[in-house]
């Protein structure tokens, strides 16, 4: 692609005028960008996620269009620049995706302002080659008892991933402020990923922030189920065995859940399009 091909916008440009002016686009980061929480048989990896949402709405605007996600669950902000900013660049991507540093900051002792300086390490390579590079704020947990905790340090991270994007002009896919997915109904049973409601909305904050129209729309989850106290105590024992235990023990041996996964796409391809949200399996007749 040569320079003139076109302009690459700045953040805040308007691009609905026409159609958007990407052609390559590749996601960076862990398991949030691999799209744990939202399976699907028919997606690479057998995961989703919003990265594959936002590619799915860019590839079906444009011709040509390619996407790649290098993303691997479980890895910490410098596995992943030392494992996928290389063969992010070596794609020659116009459009990045970065979210990567969740992991580290929930680690007892995480200092939120070692973490970013590593991230804007990061942000320098893949901006200086003119591509247009998205990163994302993390979520407010406030509402969570188990995380609220961290709540704090991840306010101050956010605040120094507002600073790179100011200093390089990154677009800033905001999900402090996204409201909407913080809702238990919007999470996995994991109570860490975001189920398949969740990404969906992702993916429609994403696009917001690129500027890019699409016909993707809020998907409403079931009502909250009627429970007791007794229930609910239950169900916390059962979270706690069947996800906090393993991921504490994971840290003690000094494992991670991606030890033997690789990036679900590796390589720059067309997009497979699925049909919004939860209705993928039904289009191939399947039960949902």
């Amino acid at each position: 692609m040569s320079d003139t091909d076109h302009v690459l916008p700045r953040v805040g440009d308007d691009v609905n005028a026409g159609p958007h002016p990407w052609r390559r686009f590749v996601a960076i980061g862990d398991s949030f960008t691999e799209g744990i929480g939202d399976p699907e048989p028919a997606s690479p990896g057998g995961h989703r996620g919003w990265a594959d949402r936002v590619a799915e709405v860019l590839g079906s605007q444009v011709p040509d269009f390619a996407y790649a996600n290098l993303a691997v669950r479980g890895r910490l902000i410098g596995q992943i620049v030392a494992e996928q900013i290389d063969p992010a660049l070596a794609l020659a991507p116009d459009l990045v995706t970065l979210c990567a540093g969740g992991n580290d900051i929930i680690r007892p002792g995480a200092d939120p302002d070692t973490v970013a300086s590593i991230f804007e390490d990061a942000v320098v390579r893949l901006a200086g080659t003119g591509a247009t590079v998205v990163i994302f704020t993390g979520i407010d947990v406030g509402w969570q008892p188990v995380f609220r905790s961290m709540r704090g340090k991840i306010a101050i991270y956010n605040e120094n991933l507002r600073s790179i994007a100011d200093r390089y002009d990154c677009v800033v896919a905001d999900q402090w402020a996204l409201k909407e997915i913080q809702d238990p109904r919007f999470f996995d049973a994991d109570r860490l990923h975001l189920n398949s409601l969740g990404h969906h909305e992702v993916a429609r904050m994403v696009l917001r922030a690129l500027n890019v129209p699409n016909d993707l729309t809020p998907m409403q989850p079931d009502p909250y189920p009627v429970t007791t106290w007794r229930t609910a105590r239950a169900s916390d024992l059962v979270w706690a065995r069947t996800h906090l235990v393993p991921w504490v023990l994971r840290r003690l041996r000094h494992e991670s859940s991606g030890d033997r996964i690789t990036a679900k796409r590796p390589d720059p391809a067309p997009v497979q399009f699925l049909a919004p949200g939860r209705d993928a399996a039904a289009e191939r007749g399947e039960q949902v």
